[in-house]
């Protein structure tokens, strides 16, 4: 890989990695109440997916998003304000933590119901292909969407209309905290190729081995060659949620978290890049965090009277205060 690609992909771990820790020290404090999915530990697959997909390309993806927002361009300042619930986030503090979305770089929109941004993103693939575009979408899951219906239903359909789109499974091992091993049977990227989708298994924590994949499957699909399910084997070093941080849940054990943080995508990428540009870049991420977390906290919160704005196209008010309108 080019030393300028290792640098990019060094600089987007390392500003995932970072937003992140900012982000669980402001659930502590409680200026982000809702809590947050970290993704700490699973940045190299955010970074090597980024890195393949343009602008223009839509992405779905699931409640652990904010590595694959960043990785797309979405501003770390908006994105930090919309988990918060400010006004200046990039969905006016609607979507919080959970359920956001960027338009301005294509993500259309993140689930939290598992698994059911797959269908989504089969039916943007198919409206992209009729416009006549070599624009693609993605969708990105974890290894607990494979047993779902909407996801085998988004498969069959991909397959069937050879829509351009690619399926992301991002297996770390557990569904909250059910191993992948108790829940899915047989091998996962058989899921896939029972539809006659390529797919394959890679290693999720190397950045540049998720990018050579993804860069692949991309091209695939741009080119008209349809659908490709691609596995990339990841771990999640906090939490599946920052709930966790209080519950003291005991599912992982302490040599298992280590064995996988030995395996940490920012020291390997780290170790790529010459020292001195991984101080400069380690002081612009840093710089820019800390001018994330200012402008999310300098915004406001929405008021009450506001709640019902944006929910539909034709803004229709409540008949009278306390009753929803029934306007259809």
């Amino acid at each position: 890989m080019k030393v300028s690609s290792a640098l990019e992909l060094y600089r987007v771990i390392a500003l995932i990695r970072r937003f992140e820790e900012r982000a669980i020290e402001l659930v502590r404090s409680g200026e982000i109440a809702s809590g947050i999915h970290p993704c700490i530990g699973q940045e190299g697959v955010a970074a090597g997916l980024g890195a393949a997909l343009r602008r223009d390309d839509v992405l779905f993806s699931n409640h652990r998003a904010h590595g694959h927002l960043l990785a797309k361009g979405s501003d770390p300042g908006a994105l930090l304000a919309e988990m918060a619930g400010r006004v200046n986030g990039i969905d006016r503090g609607r979507g919080g933590s959970f359920h956001p979305s960027d338009f301005s770089v294509g993500v259309y929109g993140c689930t939290g119901t598992v698994g059911h941004g797959a269908p989504m993103a089969v039916g943007a693939a198919w409206a992209l292909a009729r416009q006549g575009t070599d624009r693609i979408a993605v969708s990105t899951f974890g290894d607990g969407a494979v047993n779902q219906g909407a996801m085998l239903e988004a498969l069959n359909l991909a397959a069937l209309w050879q829509a351009p789109v690619v399926f992301v499974c991002e297996n770390n091992g557990y569904a909250t905290t059910l191993p992948v091993g108790r829940a899915v049977a047989g091998v996962l990227t058989a899921r896939a190729l029972a539809f006659g989708i390529p797919a394959a298994s890679h290693d999720g924590m190397d950045a540049e081995v998720v990018h050579e994949a993804a860069a692949e499957a991309v091209a695939r699909a741009r080119s008209g060659g349809g659908p490709v399910f691609l596995e990339f084997v990841t771990y999640r070093y906090e939490g599946h949620h920052t709930f966790e941080l209080k519950a003291g849940l005991q599912y992982r054990s302490p040599a298992e978290v280590a064995g996988w943080r030995g395996r940490d995508p920012l020291v390997l990428q780290a170790s790529r890049v010459d020292a001195q540009e991984r101080a400069r870049i380690d002081a612009s991420v840093e710089s820019a965090v800390e001018e994330a977390v200012r402008f999310a906290l300098s915004g406001e919160r929405p008021s009450p009277a506001t709640a019902l704005d944006y929910l539909y196209a034709t803004e229709p008010r409540p008949s009278r205060p306390g009753l929803l309108s029934t306007a259809r």
